[in-house]
């Protein structure tokens, strides 16, 4: 599975916000952006007139970069939300946030996107009382997520639980972490979608 594995530090300072891609650290002062808030690279502090495409290239790439996803897989989200009912925009940021690995993340079973992702991969999740180790794997309404009965008890999710505990999950979801179980109650809408995104920007930009 293609995927980035670069210094993800650098991401928040290219596009010049937090993007929480390293969980917990991201709140305290070992975090990139708040030590150096700055473009990487040598020229990174030198500031220069962005482009109405520029604009709508960060946008994009900011997305992409929260999520975890590469360009391919992004493009066809986006036509999978211009052939949906409703916004295009809106539909982007749904479908991204019902993402099987983002679900986990939001409730708080992964301190970031990309160790929910892991979570998934390594075939710690059931959907349904069925195993899913698919990150892109959409939920749906009813859909009831837990752990295996062999990952319940594992150290792991005790020290990611005693973490992520004070996280509150969206309301759209019922996180129950002692017992290790998410059950979707809804889709979201991009009114409770707490991401810094402004998905008009990717819509101009693909339409051109």
């Amino acid at each position: 599975m293609a995927r980035y594995r670069g210094a993800v530090c650098r991401l928040c300072r290219r596009e010049g916000d937090k993007l929480f891609l390293k969980g917990e650290r991201c709140y305290t002062g070992k975090c990139a952006m708040d030590r150096r808030p700055f473009a990487p690279g040598q020229h990174g502090r030198r500031r220069t007139k962005v482009s109405e495409y520029g604009l709508q290239l960060r946008e994009k790439q900011k997305a992409k970069r929260i999520y975890g996803i590469l360009e391919t897989q992004f493009f066809n989200y986006y036509v999978e939300a211009e052939r949906r009912n409703g916004i295009a925009g809106d539909n982007l940021l749904i479908i991204l946030e019902t993402r099987l690995d983002n679900v986990v993340y939001r409730a708080g079973l992964g301190r970031s996107r990309t160790e929910a992702r892991q979570v998934v991969r390594h075939n710690h999740i059931l959907v349904n009382g069925k195993k899913v180790n698919i990150p892109s794997y959409l939920v749906k309404p009813g859909d009831v997520i837990t752990l295996k009965e062999k990952s319940l008890n594992l150290q792991r999710f005790k020290d990611i639980i005693e973490t992520t505990g004070s996280r509150t999950a969206p309301e759209w979801m019922e996180a129950d972490l002692e017992n290790r179980s998410i059950k979707i109650n809804d889709i979201p809408t991009r009114d409770i979608i707490d991401v810094p995104v402004n998905e008009t920007l990717i819509v101009e930009l693909y339409s051109k």
